[in-house]
């Protein structure tokens, strides 16, 4: 692959630093936030522990959820110490395709290291992966074999986070894409591996897609693979694959408000979400719900908020929603950790988009944030499916 067009390609040491008024603004606005009204909660319903909506879910996220993070945020959250917790690792900008890059990049010291690209999904940010770091790069102090040890990348997307927004038409999935393999190649390195989860599930694989002489493999926790719409994909199918099916058709139609909205008309939700750090908290809390901790929410939220990057990585999803992507399958070896509480796709359908699948493993715990509740599944499947490419 060739290097993207227009391209500075000096990579910049970069460290947070929001400055102290940022903070006062933000403080002034959680102190003065107006609550919305909602139902009684006798009047919203009992939800299902089974489904993917919690109980008093609903209707949306509840006050009392929003209130009680705002409180926190307000008189008991430290941005400072997340700051310096960032700033502990590594971090640099550069600009590929026209667009400035935020990124992690942390070497192991370990000679023989597999390097690795993690991409984040939405609403998460490079926090998501802040705990892997340590025993993907020094497996040796976490009890693991140094065999397994990796250089890891981490960036944000672009429109994301300290990648500041996007400010052309056209930065998708396929894009991002080709933008991480021209991060890999100025880094230094010749082949590396692929994980993503969320966003980051669909944009690892399209690595493997446009640069398949360099990713060795794509390790993702998710594999957006769904059936075409002709009755006869669903013939033979067994009854756990139904169940599997019933569970995505139910997330569609209970939980994917966010995402119709960003992938149609993102800008509309942008002006409240710009001006509100509480709305911007709901709308993030959509989908954390209670997974990470209040710190980890509170963390990532700010982020977006301190960024004022709600509005770009919207058009995240609209940009994926109005592009065109291949139909044929992908070739480069994938492996899949599909978690409890997230959809588990069907291998069906996977195997129709995906035809070098040689990893496919399914926990009885963890969920969509398995990076925060099942890291050491994660982790251990990370390091059992790149063993095979030493």
């Amino acid at each position: 692959m060739s290097e993207p067009y227009h391209t500075d390609a000096e990579i910049r040491p970069f460290r947070i630093e929001v400055p102290q008024d940022d903070l006062d603004d933000l403080q002034y606005r959680l102190t003065r936030t107006r609550w919305a009204n909602e139902l009684p909660p006798e009047e919203r319903g009992s939800g299902s522990q089974a489904g993917p909506v919690p109980p008093g879910w609903e209707y949306g996220v509840p006050v009392s959820y929003v209130k009680k993070l705002v409180e926190y945020w307000s008189d008991g959250y430290d941005w400072r110490k997340w700051e310096a917790k960032l700033n502990q690792y590594p971090q640099f900008h550069t600009e590929i395709d026209g667009q400035n890059i935020h990124f992690l990049h942390v070497r192991s010291s370990e000679p023989d290291a597999t390097p690795l690209i993690l991409t984040h999904g939405w609403p998460n940010t490079v926090v998501e992966y802040l705990a892997l770091i340590g025993p993907l790069t020094d497996p040796r102090a976490h009890g693991g074999d140094p065999a397994d040890a990796f250089h890891v990348v981490i960036p944000s997307l672009p429109g994301f986070a300290f990648s500041g927004p996007t400010h052309e038409k056209g930065w998708n999935a396929y894009r991002t894409a080709r933008a991480w393999a021209a991060l890999m190649r100025r880094l230094g390195y010749k082949s590396y591996g692929a994980h993503g989860n969320d966003a980051g599930a669909i944009v690892a694989p399209e690595q493997g897609r446009l640069d398949p002489e360099h990713v060795i493999g794509v390790h993702v926790t998710q594999l957006f693979s769904f059936p075409s719409g002709d009755p006869a994909e669903f013939e033979g199918l067994s009854q756990e694959d139904m169940e599997k099916l019933r569970f995505l058709q139910s997330f569609n139609d209970e939980m994917s408000a966010y995402a119709r909205l960003q992938e149609s008309k993102p800008q509309n939700l942008a002006h409240a979400l710009a001006d509100s750090p509480a709305g911007q908290l709901a709308w993030s809390g959509q989908l954390f719900g209670n997974v990470l901790s209040a710190d980890e929410i509170l963390t990532n939220v700010a982020i977006y908020w301190l960024t004022n990057t709600a509005a770009s990585s919207a058009r995240f999803y609209y940009e994926n929603h109005h592009s065109e992507r291949s139909t044929e399958p992908t070739t480069v070896p994938t492996g899949l950790a599909s978690f409890a509480y997230d959809f588990t796709p069907i291998r069906r359908f996977a195997e129709r988009d995906h035809s070098n699948i040689v990893s496919w493993n399914e926990y009885d715990r963890g969920s969509h944030w398995a990076t925060h509740d099942a890291p050491d599944l994660l982790i251990g499947d990370i390091r059992e499916f790149f063993r095979r490419f030493r």
